[in-house]
């Protein structure tokens, strides 16, 4: 045979092994993630987008934790004793009285880097994420769940920070809103593409990692809707006139509220009472505030109704903290959900002002609107 030819024969097979073993590889892979498969294509789930870090998430199941993470797409799982984490929570207290300094977000809705940097440069933590505002009170007004992707770090950062702060004589408060409620009530049309994968690879729905079973669960269904401090009441909507009718009564608005929790939203559909809490004139979901050109007597009036010289309210997004009707209404989203810029609402005593995002403190302008 002619050594040419051989030569080129011997290089055939070699390319040929080298693309079947490429091949079969490849195939297998296939097959291990397979139905990486008919259900993640079903879902919409693309391979590249499985290799995702979120957790963890603690069950609780008899007597032990079981504690689940996701690290690089893969799932860790282990058993752990059940003082490994507190599992029993008490409904926090709806009104605190005496409280000097006073910090106030909301709308976070999983953008934990941009957060972590505005409480940082209004020295609220410091640079290794610990509690720095003393005996001081931080108030999250709601929405830390949905369109970000770090909701889970979030989560476990207010948690642990709620900690920090007791034993310093502060406190961390997180109101519910309307986000929260819908999570709960398995309304997931804000979640971001990485809890679906979540879910996916936990093999459960989204909302049952937050089940009545669960540490985080457990610790979200101990919240308040609203919260008054001082004078000022904090709710993430806002409280209206019509809802004022019903009767208001602070305590009783939270019961029921951490009632509802475990009510399905089918369940609720069929009652006034979701007509009354969960609608639009309801205290999560409430924009009247900005949308509605309220007439000052109005706001006065609800102020009356409910014993208070300031509501602070979140929901409605702006580009900074604002106030309106002459600071009888502070509106505190201001546009964190988009990860670019926020800012915190600093009361210390009788002053209300901005903290921007560098840490800088910024005045209100007055201005005369909204007269009857």
């Amino acid at each position: 045979m002619n050594f040419f030819i051989m030569i080129e024969k011997i290089k055939f097979h070699i390319v040929y092994l080298l693309f079947i073993s490429i091949t079969i590889s490849g195939y297998s892979q296939t097959i291990t993630g397979s139905e990486e498969n008919e259900e993640s294509k079903e879902l919409g789930i693309k391979a590249d987008s499985l290799k995702i870090n979120d957790g963890p998430y603690v069950f609780i199941e008899n007597d032990v934790l079981i504690e689940k993470s996701i690290i690089d797409g893969k799932v860790f799982s282990k058993e752990l004793p059940l003082d490994a984490y507190r599992i029993e929570f008490t409904p926090e207290e709806s009104t605190y009285e005496d409280v000097e300094n006073i910090v106030v977000l909301s709308d976070i809705h999983g953008q934990f880097d941009l957060a972590i940097e505005i409480l940082k440069n209004n020295r609220i933590i410091d640079n290794n994420l610990n509690w720095n505002f003393g005996n001081g009170h931080l108030v999250i007004v709601g929405d830390i769940f949905d369109r970000g992707p770090k909701v889970t770090e979030t989560l476990w950062f207010v948690y642990h920070l709620e900690k920090q702060a007791l034993e310093s004589g502060g406190k961390v408060h997180f109101t519910l809103g309307n986000h929260e409620y819908m999570i709960l009530h398995k309304d997931l049309r804000y979640l971001n593409s990485k809890y679906r994968v979540t879910s996916y690879l936990l093999k459960t729905n989204y909302t049952d990692l937050f089940n009545n079973q669960t540490v985080l669960g457990r610790w979200l269904r101990s919240k308040p809707t609203v919260l008054k401090i001082n004078k000022d009441t904090y709710v993430h909507g806002g409280l209206s006139k019509a809802f004022l009718s019903l009767g208001y009564n602070i305590e009783n608005v939270n019961k029921l509220m951490r009632e509802s929790i475990d009510i399905s939203k089918e369940e609720l559909k069929a009652t006034s009472f979701y007509d009354n809490y969960y609608r639009s004139s309801g205290p999560i979901w409430y924009r009247g505030y900005f949308n509605d050109n309220l007439p000052n007597s109005e706001i006065k009036e609800i102020l009356r109704l409910i014993k208070s010289k300031h509501i602070i309210v979140g929901h409605c997004s702006n580009e900074e903290v604002v106030q309106l009707y002459n600071e009888k209404i502070f509106g505190v989203d201001s546009s964190i959900k988009n990860g670019i810029y926020g800012e915190v609402l600093l009361i210390n005593g009788k002053e209300y002002v901005r903290g921007t995002m560098e840490g800088k403190k910024e005045s209100f302008k007055i201005e005369s609107t909204n007269i009857d």
